[in-house]
């Protein structure tokens, strides 16, 4: 329904004109910037992907991130091997022997890795390079990468430990061939002495002018 425009006063529909035209331009000076503000602001309020009950917990049919709580083979297998290394550690000769007969010719990586373990322990030097040619097959062999860390770290111990046998070994050469030059100095000393008492044991000679030498007159 409109209104009459006789009925209205001229002061009064102005007025009316007025408001309408403000009204117009007041639509018309909307920004596009401010609708993708708001846009914006409604992506940002925007709820997330995942859904959540009431307890906090995503709710069934939504992926849920899983940790990794179980060992890597690697840990695990180290780990063991550790717990072996601790064992044979504080066994005493007669058990190493036995040990070392029921690895025997080994040739999984691991068993050649805790033989190696065993014959590191007799400190012997034979059986310490016979543990780093074991250490080295590990080493070699590609399928056993879980085993490499630890191989590596022993054979550079065993390396160290080997170095020391050596320098032992050859110390106490040296002390035996000292050993030997003195106890042959000794025997020529010994032999010295007992020449030495043959000659003052000997008795003297008897004198030219002792009665028993003197030449007896001819008889008459």
């Amino acid at each position: 329904m409109f209104l009459k425009t006789e009925f209205i006063s001229p002061r009064t529909y102005r007025c009316l004109l007025a408001s309408v035209a403000v009204a117009v331009l007041a639509a018309c000076s909307t920004s596009p910037s401010s609708k993708s503000a708001e846009v914006a602001a409604g992506r940002m309020t925007a709820p997330s992907s995942v859904a959540y009950d009431g307890t906090g917990r995503p709710s069934a049919g939504q992926p849920t991130p899983q940790a990794n709580t179980a060992a890597s083979p690697a840990t695990d297998a180290t780990l063991r091997m550790l717990a072996y290394a601790d064992r044979v550690r504080l066994m005493l000769p007669a058990e190493l022997s036995q040990e070392m007969t029921r690895l025997g010719e080994v040739s999984a990586p691991a068993e050649q890795l805790q033989l190696s373990l065993v014959l590191s322990q007799l400190r012997q030097l034979p059986e310490l390079i016979r543990a780093q040619e074991l250490l080295a097959r590990v080493l070699g062999n590609d399928d056993a990468q879980a085993l490499h860390p630890l191989a590596r770290l022993l054979a550079a111990r065993y390396g160290e430990q080997r170095r020391l046998e050596e320098q032992l070994e050859k110390q106490t050469q040296q002390v035996r061939d000292l050993q030997r030059r003195m106890d042959q100095t000794n025997e020529r000393l010994e032999a010295l002495k007992a020449i030495e008492r043959s000659l003052t044991s000997r008795p003297p000679a008897a004198s030219s002018s002792s009665p028993l030498n003197r030449a007896r007159p001819p008889a008459p």
